[in-house]
């Protein structure tokens, strides 16, 4: 490799004897420039491409004489110190001019050599010393530069701390987030730049940097924990820290990494809110309930006392739903839990359970007086007039009474118990109060009779699927139908599944209906495609009691094979209640399910359950929005946020999207703006008998004319879709 050596030079015998050093340096060649003064070496070091690496004119060093004739060498030395600075200098004086040169070495130069002993190896042997020195110290601030826009770059703050938890270093995230600059901050112990303290109990946690140190292992944050910046302002935070080593393995300090979690700290503790309360009201939802219930039971068997549990139903509350509009019918609900929740104590919860219906728990009774006494006031408050715009409506409210531990020891039994109660004051005259006795359980012989009546249903052929097609929000195709099952009652004619499934759940009779649903679903499938018509998925809704049972995968697999549907074309519908029964073995079947190539979808997500953690653990393709939050899109922007964050969640995590209950077309449009893959609702088509959707998979593609073809529904269709 040939460097470039400029020699600066009065002396024609002197720069002779350094050419002759340098000739013939073996691997190092060096090619030698010589200048007789200041200003000619000042041009060849400043000129434009002087410094450039590419440049056959870059100088790679440079050789003063300080024992000039002139006498001008330390001042021509001082002037190339400050004209390039880069430039690696080498002096060369006689034995007499030493003290200048030792000022030169402390001034900046990289060597000194003896003008008496210039010869072929120790002047090469010098300029490579400081070449190969030069270009060391240019390479370690490239790369300390390099790690400096790095750190300053990423999105992540960065701390490290000296052996005694110090501060070494703060990149400019940290800076901002911490509220010191690193200035301030360097020298200064960790614990005071660095400040956290337990997002709960507000006191100081544990240090990490010091455990990594302590320790000599990466150390996680503690949960939920909380940065007070230099301001007093805080920011929840979480990551970890690693000590940093020496050559020898020796822990000289560490390095902590951390990110402002501030607002998916919030969001996430807002999914957790939506998993427990009820969208509408705010209330507990049922797993919320059930919880405290469980919670209440525990304490009432250890202190010896009863806890009772209260549900409510508002009396006709359909009829002033039908005609004031759903709209003020859930204000009317959100006003009755305003009501209900001034009523009762702040250890009480109050709960819907859904639709009209109410429960509350009263926990720590002394007598069942107590809870009598509270029901009359709840009774009472819920019966004066409400006023809705320019309308005044007046409710009543009847409501059961179970108590713990007489009328029931575990959960379901009370609840159900209370159900029974409730369903006793209706028949007494309404806008009263019962207690749960004996005789009552005759309800649970006429729920029997209507568990009986289902499964002689499966016999008589008494039951029948409608389809509600789901169609793609960008092209207008039908993409999928989904199953919905009905019961051509003798006596009651077409019962929508609101009203018997719940009694097939608890009978165990959902598993054959089940199975007849899928195979029927299944087989109509492979028939409208052995039509030639487009293929469509096929979504069927699964019980969590039809998981539950052990042959449910093998049934699956064997209705796919006796029908010749294709596991990629069958989506299982599955409540987000699922995911919190038994998830060990819920896992194992979806799992299973997967395997065999059947897609999975997570119906009305965000009205119970919804967690991300079920979204990491189990294998769903699908989520469908409920029509909770399709229904207000158009009216403020909370269901419109709710909505585009579930669609940006889904598409982060390669999942599959579709809206329910999209009625009009000012939905329509809003969903195609946020950018929703498919919806279903009565906009597209109501739910309607297989024939008449046939008519809809010959188009191929969905059309206001074709949708009005499917909109006449059966007797009773309106109401049954309304249940849907």
């Amino acid at each position: 490799m040939l460097h470039h050596v400029l020699l600066i030079q009065d002396d024609l015998a002197g720069a002779a004897t350094v050419h002759h050093a340098l000739t013939g340096s073996g691997d190092w060649g060096f090619r030698l420039s010589r200048v007789t003064s200041f200003n000619e070496a000042l041009q060849r070091l400043t000129r434009p491409s002087g410094l450039t690496r590419d440049d056959m004119d870059r100088i790679d060093a440079v050789i003063i004489d300080i024992s000039r004739a002139d006498g001008a060498g330390v001042v021509t030395f001082e002037q190339v110190c400050r004209a390039a600075p880069q430039v690696p200098l080498l002096i060369i004086g006689a034995e007499c001019d030493e003290g200048s040169a030792r000022k030169a070495i402390e001034g900046g130069a990289q060597d000194y050599l003896l003008k008496e002993r210039l010869d072929s190896y120790s002047l090469p042997k010098a300029l490579r010393g400081v070449i190969e020195r030069a270009s060391s110290i240019e390479a370690l601030f490239e790369e300390k530069e390099r790690a400096q826009v790095t750190l300053n770059s990423i999105g992540d703050a960065v701390v490290s701390t000296d052996i005694g938890c110090n501060i070494t270093y703060l990149n400019s995230m940290a800076e901002r987030l911490t509220g010191w600059c690193k200035e301030d901050a360097c020298g200064r112990p960790l614990t005071e730049v660095f400040r956290i303290i337990d997002g709960a109990s507000r006191k100081s946690a544990n240090n990490p940097m010091a455990l990594a140190i302590q320790d000599n292992k990466t150390v996680a944050l503690t949960a939920n924990c909380v940065l007070v910046r230099r301001d007093g302002s805080v920011c929840a935070i979480e990551d970890s820290a690693a000590p940093i080593h020496d050559r020898s393995g020796k822990v000289t300090g560490a390095v902590m990494v951390f990110r402002d979690v501030t607002k998916a700290r919030a969001q996430s503790e807002h999914m957790i809110y939506l998993a427990q309360h009820d969208i509408l009201t705010g209330l507990a939802n049922r797993v919320l309930l059930s919880d405290r219930i469980t919670q209440a039971m525990a304490l009432a068997r250890r202190h010896d006392h009863k806890l009772a549990l209260l549900f409510l139903d508002i009396d006709r509350f359909k009829h002033v739903n039908d005609s004031l509009g759903h709209d003020a019918g859930d204000r009317l609900l959100q006003s009755v839990s305003h009501r209900l929740i001034k009523c009762v104590r702040n250890s009480d919860t109050v709960s819907r359970q859904g639709g009209d219906e109410f429960v509350v728990l009263l926990p720590e009774l002394a007598a069942a007086t107590d809870a009598a006494i509270l029901t009359e006031k709840i009774v009472l408050a819920l019966s004066a007039p409400y006023t809705l715009g320019s309308e005044e409506v007046h409710l009543t409210v009847s409501a059961g009474i179970a108590i713990y531990p007489d009328d029931g020891r575990d959960a379901e039994t009370l609840l159900r118990n209370a159900d029974f109660a409730m369903y006793h004051a209706k028949e007494c005259g309404r806008n009263n109060y019962q207690f749960f006795r004996a005789e009552q359980n005759e309800l649970a012989v006429e729920h029997r009779a209507v568990d009986s009546g289902l499964r002689l249903a499966l016999e008589r052929q008494e039951f029948v699927l409608h389809y509600q097609p789901t169609v793609n929000l960008a092209t207008r195709e039908i993409s999928g139908v989904e199953a919905l099952v009905r019961w051509r009652h003798p006596q009651r004619g077409l019962v929508g599944p609101e009203d018997f499934v719940p009694h097939a759940e608890a009978s165990g009779a959902i598993v054959p209906i089940g199975r007849w649903v899928l195979r029927e679903a299944c087989r109509q499938g492979r028939i409208w495609q052995d039509s030639c018509l487009c293929p469509v998925r096929i979504a069927v809704n699964v019980s969590p009691v039809e998981l539950r049972d052990p042959g449910f995968v093998a049934g699956v697999r064997a209705i796919l094979a006796s029908t010749g549907l294709e596991p990629h074309f069958l989506e299982l519908e599955l409540t987000e209640t699922v995911l919190v029964q038994d998830t060990a073995s819920t896992a194992a079947v979806l799992h299973a399910l997967r395997d065999m190539g059947v897609q999975l979808a997570l119906d009305d997500f965000g009205t119970g359950f919804s967690s991300l953690s079920h979204l990491k653990r189990f294998p769903i393709d699908m989520l469908k929005i409920d029509q909770s939050f399709v229904r207000d899109l158009a009216i403020g922007p909370g269901d419109a946020s709710i909505v585009g964050a579930v669609i940006s969640m889904a598409e982060s995590l390669n999942l599959q999207v579709i809206a329910e209950g999209v009625e009009t077309s000012e939905q329509f449009k809003l969903l195609q703006e946020q950018g929703c893959p498919e919806a279903q609702g009565f906009f597209f088509s109501h739910p309607a008998a297989a024939e008449q959707v046939t008519q809809l998979l010959r188009r191929g593609k969905w059309t206001p004319q074709a949708a009005g073809q499917t909109a006449q529904t059966p007797a009773n269709g309106a109401a049954l879709a309304r249940a849907l």
